[in-house]
């Protein structure tokens, strides 16, 4: 009996965490491939030290970006999700806790994307429309979570770095290497793979001037998803 009932529970957790994949279709990975247009996403902010190195880069390169961050970790740094905004960038959600949603409920997950955007929309002036998952995990109660709140789901195309360390080359050329028209670049300005914020610095400049170099505008994926497809 209890064997069954284990069972039961396992299988009902793999179609609430797992069975949320397959729905990811849904989600936004790329923007439309008729215009020569790629974003630049940050997860896992704001750091205090670091994403004001990045927002440093991009000023001097006369970049716009998208900055997924998240919620308790903006609460701390109020000041650089302002000037986040203020530089024209877009603020996105990455969650409140940073914790895996195949693990919370459908309560904590709205509190997860409640929480965020009540406070990312108060400190930037404009509540976020665009959420990421942590690690790109999902649950069956995110998505009307997110259409509560008006969030649509954004992934990525091109990771450069994910659960492992790269080295600033490789990653540089990972992204040129893969560059495509419409493709989001997922990188990291704060640790949650050891010192990855010191690596993306390092890479930035280089991939920043690489993408230029192949006529590639660098845009927000607001404007990214809101280009209008081929007629």
């Amino acid at each position: 009996m209890l064997a069954r009932l284990a069972l039961v529970g396992a299988g009902a957790w793999a179609a609430y965490a797992w069975g949320a994949h397959l729905l990811t279709p849904a989600s936004a990975r790329r923007g439309s491939p008729a215009y020569r247009k790629m974003a630049l996403t940050f997860d896992d902010g704001p750091d205090p030290d670091w994403t004001p190195r990045v927002l440093d880069v991009l000023a001097e390169k006369r970049v716009r970006a998208s900055f997924f961050l998240v919620g308790e970790r903006a609460a701390r740094a109020p000041d650089t999700v302002r000037r986040i905004a203020a530089e024209g960038h877009e603020v996105a959600s990455h969650a409140w806790s940073h914790r895996s949603l195949w693990f919370l409920g459908p309560g904590a997950t709205e509190r997860e994307v409640a929480r965020t955007h009540e406070l990312l929309g108060d400190l930037a002036g404009n509540a976020p429309r665009h959420f990421r998952p942590p690690w790109g995990m999902l649950n069956a109660s995110l998505f009307g979570a997110l259409r509560r709140h008006g969030e649509r789901l954004v992934l990525w195309s091109i990771q450069p770095e994910g659960l492992r360390p790269v080295a600033p080359e490789a990653q540089v050329n990972h992204v040129l290497e893969r560059a495509h028209p419409g493709a989001i670049v997922d990188l990291h300005d704060a640790e949650g793979t050891p010192a990855a914020p010191e690596r993306l610095v390092a890479a930035l400049p280089a991939m920043i001037d690489g993408l230029a170099a192949a006529r590639y505008e660098l845009t927000t994926v607001a404007d990214l998803l809101d280009a209008p497809g081929p007629r």
